[in-house]
C-alpha cells in the first residue's frame, strides 16, 4: 500500500506537467515533438530536481473486442471509434476462424471504412495441429501482424515453423490461476525461450495480478519477449479477483506504464474490460481515459531515453 500511495504522489506531481503537455499542442500519443519541448523540459528539471524524463512513447493504444463479446460486428466498430482507440484485435466472436476468405474480406473492408486497424486475432486456443495450420491461415488472410494464442506445449515447434513461413508473430498468452498452461509469462517464457523471437508474450496483466505477479515486475523481466499487452485491473492479487475499471484496483497502472517507457515497448497496448459484459461502455471509457490521464502526466520529450523514476 506504501508503494501505491508513493507512486499516485509521484502522479500528482507530475500531471501539471502533462496538462502543460496538452496544451503545447502534444500528440494523441502524448509525445511533445513541438519546437518548444526543450523549454518544457528545462523547466520541469528545475522545478523537479529528484525526477528524470523520458523519450516519447512508441506504444499505441488498443482493443482486445473480447470486452464487446455481447455486441456485433457494426456495434463493436462503433464503440470502439467511440472511446477513442485506433488498433483492434479481434475475438472470434466478431470474425469467426472458420469464415471462408471472402468472408474475412468483406469483415476487414468494414474494419478499414470505420478507421480502425485490425492488427491481430486472439485469444486463440490451439489444441491441435489443425488448429495452428487455422489460426495462421485465418492470420494471413485478415492482415494480421500477430496471433495472440494458446499453443498446447507439443505444438509449439510446429508454431515456431508456421512463425518462420508466414512472418506472423505469436503471443503466448497467460490466463493466470488454475491455466494449466501458461499461468504467468514467466511460465510461457520458459517454453518458448530457445525458439524464434517472433514468439512472445501477450502480458495479461489482470491474470498476472492475480497469479500474485506484479506485472511491471514480469513486463520488464520479460521485455525482450513482450509482443502484447492485454491492459486491465482486478479486485484483489488472488485467484478471487475480479475485473474493475482500470484504476480501480490494486494494479499499480502508472508504474506498469512507466515501465512500458523503459522497455522502449513499441507494440500494442489493448483494453481488455471484462466486467458489465451487457453494457461495458461506461466502464471501458472510464479504463481508457484513467490511461490516458497516466500517460498525459507522464512528463515526455523528445530527444532523451531516460526513465522517469525518482533520485536517491
Amino acid at each position: 500500500m506504501r508503494e501505491k500511495e508513493q507512486t499516485r504522489r509521484r502522479f500528482l506531481q507530475v500531471a501539471g506537467i502533462g496538462a502543460a503537455a496538452s496544451l503545447a499542442g502534444a500528440s494523441a500519443s502524448c509525445g511533445l515533438g513541438q519546437p518548444s519541448a526543450g523549454k518544457e523540459q528545462r523547466r520541469f528539471e528545475i522545478q523537479n530536481p529528484k525526477f528524470e524524463i523520458r523519450k516519447k512513447r512508441r506504444f499505441e493504444l488498443g482493443l482486445a473486442s473480447y470486452t464487446l463479446r455481447k455486441f456485433k460486428l457494426d456495434e463493436t466498430l462503433a464503440m470502439t471509434r467511440r472511446v477513442g482507440l485506433k488498433y483492434i484485435c479481434f475475438k472470434s466472436f466478431h470474425l469467426p476462424l472458420d469464415s471462408t476468405p471472402e468472408q474475412i474480406k468483406a469483415v476487414v473492408a468494414k474494419v478499414r471504412k470505420a478507421g480502425l486497424r485490425l492488427y491481430g486475432g486472439g485469444v486463440i486456443s490451439m489444441k491441435s495441429e489443425a488448429e495452428v495450420h487455422r489460426a495462421f491461415d485465418y492470420a494471413e488472410a485478415a492482415g494480421m501482424k500477430v496471433i495472440v494464442g494458446v499453443p498446447k506445449h507439443e505444438l509449439l515447434t510446429l508454431v515456431n515453423k508456421k512463425v518462420q513461413q508466414y512472418d506472423i508473430k505469436v503471443a503466448i498468452h497467460n490466463h493466470g490461476p488454475g491455466d494449466k498452461n501458461y499461468p504467468t509469462p514467466a511460465v510461457a517464457y520458459e517454453k518458448i525461450k530457445g525458439l524464434d523471437k517472433r514468439i512472445g508474450l501477450c502480458n495479461d496483466i489482470g491474470h498476472t495480478k492475480r497469479a500474485g505477479v506484479d506485472p511491471s515486475e514480469s513486463a520488464e523481466k520479460f521485455a525482450d519477449r513482450l509482443l502484447d499487452v492485454h491492459i486491465k485491473d482486478v479486485s484483489a492479487a488472488t485467484a478471487k479477483g475480479r475485473g474493475v475499471e482500470v484504476g480501480r484496483g490494486v494494479i499499480d497502472i502508472p508504474k506498469f506504464l512507466r515501465t512500458l517507457l523503459k522497455i522502449n515497448y513499441s507494440g500494442v497496448v489493448a483494453f481488455e474490460y471484462e466486467k458489465d459484459a451487457d453494457d461495458p461502455l461506461a466502464g471501458l471509457a472510464e479504463s481508457v481515459g484513467y490511461v490516458r490521464g497516466v500517460l498525459a502526466a507522464i512528463p515526455v520529450f523528445t530527444g532523451t531515453s531516460l526513465p522517469l523514476r525518482k533520485q536517491g
